[in-house]
């Protein structure tokens, strides 16, 4: 006798003007939490503000520049940034929090909670995917951390997790914040906390 064949979850695609259920971004928040992520807002692509100086932050103030595939010059200039957006209509904002002292550490535990950001990211990336997302890509809210030193210029240990961060990405974070009504702070103790970000572009 015969054994029946399981039959695997068929993606259907949305279309571009579908949009996005509160029960998904419910369902993208569980999962999200387990990243340390504690919000997730939809909003429209046109509030993303892309500028010319962003990048010279990363050229001049970065020690990662032009020795990280997830960095400048290895990723897209302003105009071709603005070439991507505009095949886009909304995007998700992705909120977490973290302590401010763990930012100047230099070691292990710091570079664990950026590769736990990151891997976030690109697992509500994939799970967009599966919902019929098919456009989904993210923008992290750290730098790549996946390596502890990446092999750029050589060939990527980890092409499919490679994605830009925000700021690589010729996007004002600080600006685009403002233009959705939040009012970023930045943190001036070491004992304080503060907010990172990370979009997710849909649809």
């Amino acid at each position: 006798m015969s054994q029946a064949k399981p039959n695997p979850k068929i993606v259907s695609f949305k279309s571009q003007k579908e949009g996005i259920s509160q029960a998904l971004i419910q369902k993208l928040l569980e999962k999200g939490k387990n990243y340390g992520l504690n919000a997730i807002f939809p909003f429209s692509i046109d509030k993303i503000k892309v500028a010319q100086w962003v990048q010279l932050k990363c050229r001049y103030g970065c020690n990662r520049y032009n020795t990280n595939w997830c960095c400048p010059p290895a990723t897209p200039e302003p105009d071709k940034v603005r070439a991507v957006l505009s095949e886009y209509s909304v995007a998700l904002l992705l909120v977490g929090s973290t302590n401010c002292a763990d930012f100047y550490l230099d070691n292990s535990r710091k570079r664990a909670n950026q590769v736990r950001c990151w891997k976030g990211s690109v697992s509500l990336e994939r799970l967009l995917f599966l919902e019929g997302y098919y456009k989904a890509f993210s923008l992290v809210g750290e730098c790549c951390a996946l390596c502890k030193t990446c092999a750029y210029p050589q060939e990527c240990r980890f092409p499919q997790e490679k994605r830009p961060s925000i700021e690589s990405f010729s996007i004002d974070a600080i600006g685009t914040l403002r233009n959705l009504g939040v009012s970023p702070r930045v943190a001036n103790h070491k004992n304080d906390s503060y907010s990172y970000y990370g979009i997710i572009l849909l649809e």
